[in-house]
C-alpha cells in the first residue's frame, strides 16, 4: 500500500457529496452493521510513513509516563485529547508496535469505507446515543486483542479548552475492564487551530503518554470517581500555555476566521458582525478593533481591551446564550442548506430549507416541505458542529442512528460556536 493507493481511496479532509431528492434518499437500502477488523499492518505502515515528514516539521517528540506498567502485547483502551488532525499522525507513530482500532466519526466512513476498515476504524454518529459502540471496543479489546483508541471529547475544540466529556465514559471504564492509556498533545491545537480554515502554523509539538488506570483500579472506583479522574485530564488551557511557555504564533494570518470563535463584540455587545482578517479582529457594527498578538493574546488597537484572553472570551459569550436562555430571548432562525447521511456512499445533498433552535430544541424543515425533523434538547449533552466541514462550509449536525442532517447556515453570521 503506498502514499499514492492511500490518497486514491480517500482524501481524509474532503468527502464524496451527490445531489438528490430528499424523498430518494429515505428509500435508499439501510446500512447493514458490521464488526470491527483487524489493522491491517502494512497500511498502518503507509500511514505512518506519510506522517512522517510533517511531524519532522513541528519537530515531533513523546515522553512516556508509567508505561512499563502496560505489557506489549495487552490491549488497552487509549484516550487522547482532539485538537487537529495530526493527533491521529500522532498516535500513529507513538504507538507503531501496537495494533489499534480507532473509534471515529461515521462521516470519515464516506466514500473510503473500505480503506477505514482496512485502517480498523470504528464508525460512531457523534452526541448520539448508540449501544453498538460498547459492543465494538470490547469486540476489538477482547477477541481482536487490539487496542482502541478514542477522542472522548468527540469534537475539536473551538477555543482550545477542552470540550464536555459525557457521564457515560465511567461507566463505560466499568464495562470494558481494560487498562487506561492517556495521550495528551501540546502544541497540536496553536499548530493548527480548527478557526483557521487549515492553515498550518510553525509550532513545535510534543505529547505526554500516560498509563492511567489499571483494570484493577477501575474496579476499586466508583463511576463518579472515574469521571472526576478524566476531567482532570480533559483540563487544559492552550492559549495560556502557549504564554506560559513563550510560545511565538507569528503567522501574518493567525486572526483569518477568528469571528468563529469570537462572534460577539465585548464593546458594543453585537452579535455576528465581527471579521477575523490577518492579525485583526474587527466589531464592523462599532468599528472597534482587536490584534491577536504573537503570544496569543487579544488586544484593542485602541480604547480599553474588554477581554484579552480568547478563552475568556469564549466563556462570556457562553455566558450571554446562558442568559438568553434564562430570559426566554434565545433564538437561531437560518436558511440553511442540507446534506443527509443515511449510508457511507455520500452526503446527500437534498436542497435547502430552515433550521431554527431554540429552548424547546430544533427544528429543520425544508425541500419544498417534505422535510420536518425535531430534536429536543436532551436528545443529546452535546452538539456535533464545525467549522470549514470537509472544506463544504461552517455546519451543525442533527439527526438520529438513522439519518443525520448537516446543515450549512447561508446567513445570520457566525452561528455555530453559538449553537453548540
Amino acid at each position: 500500500m503506498t502514499d499514492k493507493q492511500i490518497e486514491k481511496d480517500g482524501d481524509p479532509m474532503k468527502i464524496k457529496t451527490e445531489t438528490m431528492s430528499y424523498e430518494k434518499v429515505l428509500s435508499l437500502p439501510k446500512v447493514i452493521p458490521f464488526l470491527p477488523r483487524h489493522p491491517d499492518p502494512l497500511l498502518r505502515a503507509a500511514v505512518r510513513a506519510a506522517s512522517a515528514s510533517e511531524l519532522k516539521a513541528v519537530h515531533f517528540r513523546h515522553r512516556e509516563i508509567g508505561m512499563e506498567r502496560l505489557r506489549a502485547d495487552e490491549p488497552c483502551l487509549i484516550l487522547m485529547n482532539h485538537s487537529c488532525f495530526l493527533d491521529l499522525k500522532i498516535a500513529f507513530t507513538i504507538f507503531r508496535h501496537r495494533p489499534f482500532n480507532i473509534v471515529c466519526t461515521s462521516d470519515g466512513f464516506v466514500g473510503k469505507k473500505g480503506l477505514m476498515r482496512r485502517l480498523g476504524c470504528i464508525p460512531t454518529k457523534k452526541f448520539v446515543p448508540e449501544l453498538d459502540l460498547l459492543r465494538d471496543i470490547q469486540y476489538c479489546l477482547r477477541t481482536l486483542k487490539t487496542s482502541v483508541l478514542m477522542f472522548p471529547e468527540a469534537s475539536y475544540s473551538f477555543d482550545g479548552t477542552a470540550t464536555p466529556l459525557p457521564d457515560s465514559l465511567g461507566r463505560c471504564l466499568k464495562h470494558l475492564k481494560a487498562p487506561v492509556v492517556m495521550v495528551r498533545t501540546h502544541g497540536a491545537f496553536l499548530r493548527d487551530p480548527l478557526y483557521n480554515s487549515l492553515q498550518l502554523r510553525d509550532v513545535d509539538v510534543s505529547a505526554d503518554v500516560e498509563y492511567l488506570l489499571s483494570p484493577e483500579e477501575i474496579a476499586q472506583k466508583s463511576t463518579e470517581e472515574l469521571n472526576g479522574i478524566l476531567r482532570q485530564c480533559f483540563t487544559f488551557d492552550y492559549f495560556r500555555w502557549q504564554k506560559e511557555n513563550r510560545i511565538l504564533v507569528d503567522e501574518p494570518f493567525r486572526a483569518d476566521h477568528l469571528n468563529r470563535v469570537l462572534y460577539q463584540c465585548p464593546h458594543c455587545g453585537v452579535e455576528g458582525h465581527m471579521t477575523g482578517c490577518g492579525i485583526t479582529l474587527r466589531c464592523n457594527a462599532c468599528g472597534k478593533e482587536y490584534e491577536l498578538t504573537e503570544e496569543g493574546n487579544m488586544r484593542a488597537k485602541t480604547g480599553e481591551t474588554e477581554i484579552s484572553h480568547i478563552p475568556d472570551w469564549y466563556a462570556w459569550e457562553r455566558e450571554q446564550v446562558r442568559k438568553a436562555i434564562a430570559d426566554g430571548t434565545y433564538r437561531l432562525d437560518v436558511p440553511v442548506k442540507i446534506g443527509m447521511m443515511t449510508d457511507y456512499r455520500a452526503i446527500y445533498m437534498v436542497g435547502e430549507g430552515r433550521l431554527v433552535h431554540t429552548s424547546d430544541g430544533f427544528t429543520l424543515t425544508g425541500c419544498g416541505g417534505a422535510l420536518e425533523y425535531s430534536q429536543k434538547p436532551l436528545a443529546s449533552y452535546s452538539l456535533y458542529a464545525d467549522y470549514y466541514w470537509y472544506e463544504l462550509g461552517d455546519m451543525i449536525c442533527i439527526g438520529t442512528r438513522d439519518i443525520l442532517y448537516y446543515c450549512f447556515p447561508q446567513s445570520g453570521g457566525d452561528v455555530v460556536a453559538k449553537t453548540r
